[in-house]
């Protein structure tokens, strides 16, 4: 069976996409809305994800270099640091209360930061004992505007490498922040850039304080955005796993958005993760996981009726141990549909198509074993495919259309962020909650009721659950 009249409207759309990204150098401004496709894109450099540290990395405390000197720098691993306790003036203190006293505004808590001690530090005039206090609870901001306040424990299922503590070390940061006597402006660069995270900061503005939960609600979901890099990108895709939407988006427009299929709750339930697609499957086979193999018995079943086998796709290879592999072969019926996009990683989990498509039609859609299975898949696994000059447009019908297994490997690699909001700005531009599906929201509002958490881990602590998606009916 041939596609290629079925392909036309998402080649185009593809096609378009894609040919005005790599066709415009000019840059647009950054918006929250949805952008048609016929917009000027712009593409940028690639985007390396940095690897997760082979042991846990140095704390930044101020507790440990309060022996040092003011000029003793600070090392971690092979890296030399600015120091974490520098020299304040009284003027710089007095600045640094002032913004501790509005950080209420950033969903944070003045209490977190030992504005009291600092008060009584900075009254006695310059000492020794204002330049510690004053670092500490510099550092106390740095690390929770950069990385978030929630602590590790309390983020279920989150296995982003946030390289933000790379990019803005707290002793660069006070360094420049004293240097420019510009304290609120330092700390402010810290914000994420993504839109989403200035409209949910004017949202609790616009919240009176007698809305307690709403007020906690919107501060979690602010804090959220800090979990992830600050800048996401030029083009990336995005999706927000309770609200069952895929972006495409583009310098922050949303170029095009797509109906997504996740995780059941439970052990299936799909995690949090920030990856690289690396290339475009097109007709793919799949390996049926051992579960269904060997737990349900198709293995014997394809063996003992190869007709049967051949009609569904299944090829069954029995080694000399009596171990038995069955490899699903592309076609309409493959349970990984027409693509996949190749986004390696320790759970399996990747964004893929579905012969399942009457289920996006569900408002409910949280039905898979992990994986995102994503509506007009074939259109999206193009336009990755040419935006990232994996493919020319008409070698993407061609492949498409052959039906045969094709991996396109990209030139550009997209950052793709599976994410988990409560509160966001859904895909018609409006400010919306979703359904807490995963249950993910009660740690993350009680750790706000909390102090401050101060010996912090930056490693994920949650089992790491390798994804054996069935990728059948529910």
């Amino acid at each position: 069976m041939r596609f290629a009249g079925k392909l036309a409207g998402g080649i185009a759309v593809a096609a378009l996409v894609a040919s005005a990204a790599l066709a415009q150098e000019t840059a647009a401004p950054a918006q929250s809305v949805r952008a048609n496709p016929e917009e000027a894109l712009q593409g940028g450099p690639a985007r390396v994800k940095l690897p997760p540290p082979s042991e846990t990395p140095k704390r930044e405390t101020v507790a440990d270099v309060f022996g040092q000197t003011v000029s003793e720098p600070v090392v971690q691993g092979a890296e030399t640091m600015a120091p974490l306790v520098q020299n304040w003036t009284v003027g710089q203190a007095a600045r640094l209360i002032a913004v501790i006293e509005g950080i209420g505004a950033e969903g944070l808590d003045p209490k977190d930061y030992d504005l009291e001690p600092l008060k009584v530090a900075l009254a006695s005039g310059p000492s020794k004992e204002l330049n510690e206090l004053a670092s500490q609870s510099f550092v106390w901001l740095v690390e929770d505007l950069r990385d978030g306040r929630t602590p590790m424990e309390a983020r279920e299922q989150w296995f982003v490498i946030d390289p933000d503590r790379d990019l803005f070390p707290a002793g660069t940061v006070m360094a420049e922040a004293l240097a420019s006597n510009d304290i609120a402006g330092a700390l402010m660069k810290l914000n994420p850039t993504h839109p989403d995270y200035a409209r949910l900061k004017a949202e609790l503005a616009a919240t009176s304080d007698g809305q307690t939960a709403r007020r906690k609600l919107i501060r979690a979901n602010m804090d959220r955005w800090r979990w992830l890099q600050r800048d996401l990108g030029t083009q990336y895709l995005i999706t927000n796993v309770p609200e069952f939407q895929l972006r495409l988006t583009v310098k922050d427009k949303i170029i095009r958005t797509y109906r997504t299929i996740v995780g059941k709750p439970g052990r299936t339930a799909t995690p949090q993760l920030a990856e690289m697609v690396e290339g475009v499957v097109f007709n793919p086979t799949w390996t049926v996981p051992q579960s269904i193999v060997k737990g349900e018995g198709l293995g014997a079943r394809v063996l003992a009726n190869p007709a049967w086998g051949k009609r569904n796709g299944y090829v069954a290879t029995k080694g000399a141990n009596g171990y038995i592999t069955v490899v699903q072969q592309p076609g309409p019926g493959n349970s990984l549909g027409r693509m996949k996009l190749e986004m390696p990683n320790e759970h399996a989990i990747f964004f893929h198509d579905t012969p399942s498509r009457h289920l996006f039609a569900n408002d409910f859609r949280a039905l898979s074993h992990g994986c995102v299975r994503t509506e007009r898949a074939l259109e999206l696994a193009m336009t990755m495919a040419i935006l990232g000059k994996g493919a020319t447009k008409e070698e993407a019908v061609a492949i498409a259309d052959s039906g045969k297994y094709k991996k396109v490997m990209l030139e550009k690699h997209f950052p793709a962020y599976i994410t988990y909001f409560t509160m966001a700005t859904d895909i018609n531009g409006e400010m919306a909650t979703f359904k807490d599906i995963y249950g993910r929201d009660t740690k993350v509002l009680a750790s706000l009721d909390k102090p401050r958490v101060r010996e912090r881990t930056y490693v994920p602590t949650d089992e790491v659950i390798v994804i054996e998606d069935d990728l059948r009916d529910s």
